[in-house]
């Protein structure tokens, strides 16, 4: 399939990219980064759980009457970053001060590009003008970042077309949608080199999808978002 996702214009909605369909992400092998970020969370028991004679966290996924599905990747040396060929690298995450080797504390650093793994963009990176006034992701609405998603299987050979929307007859009134492409069967999140073939929104899907449906946020599982 030929990519035609080679320039980034103006989006005409918010973008949630590099969305993982999946509730588990790979583990990395032993690196710098490890030692960084040592522990993966656990179930939600509500407490801390003790196994080997050592505590190990839990991750906290039931508030009240919610529940949370985090569907992010973990961040790793090998997770594909941007026009890069070797992912973030064994130096993104790392422990310059460390109580193992006689620090009083543990503190980490952190390096890599925000347009890595599962995030979203703002409006200044695609639009000059809401760059140089500002508009950073803590000007977009939580209201609209959080809640319901409709999870949507896009046609396997194709890019996400007018045509494409059409045929998904997304209903009305849904406001967030996460794209689910060839991009999750090829795995693309869980390859070091970025791959320029992923599959996106073309012009006419998202000018489409702007006109005709009430979705004010996508998710695409790639590592770049729609073309327009």
């Amino acid at each position: 399939m030929k990519n035609n996702n080679t320039n980034h214009r103006p989006n005409l909605f918010l973008s949630l990219y590099g969305a993982l369909l999946s509730l588990l992400a790979s583990i990395a092998a032993s690196s710098p980064a490890d030692l960084a970020y040592p522990s993966v969370s656990g179930v939600d028991s509500g407490h801390c759980s003790l196994h080997d004679d050592g505590l190990h966290p839990v991750k906290k996924e039931v508030y009240g009457n919610g529940r949370i599905f985090d569907i992010t990747h973990r961040y790793i040396m090998d997770m594909p970053s941007w026009d890069s060929e070797d992912g973030l690298g064994d130096e993104y995450l790392r422990l310059p001060s460390s109580m193992k080797n006689g620090s009083l504390y543990n503190a980490s650093e952190m390096k890599f590009s925000v347009h890595s793994g599962t995030h979203v963009d703002a409006p200044g990176h695609v639009f000059d003008h809401y760059f140089d006034a500002g508009f950073d992701v803590d000007t977009l609405d939580l209201e609209l970042l959080n809640g319901a998603a409709l999870l949507v299987d896009v046609p396997r050979d194709k890019n996400i077309t007018a045509e494409v929307m059409k045929l998904l007859n997304i209903p009305k009134g849904v406001r967030r949608v996460l794209f689910r492409t060839l991009n999750t069967d090829r795995r693309l999140m869980f390859k070091k080199e970025f791959d320029t073939s992923y599959v996106g929104f073309m012009t006419d899907g998202a000018k489409w999808l702007v006109e005709n449906t009430d979705i004010k946020l996508v998710g695409n599982h790639s590592c770049g978002g729609p073309e327009t």
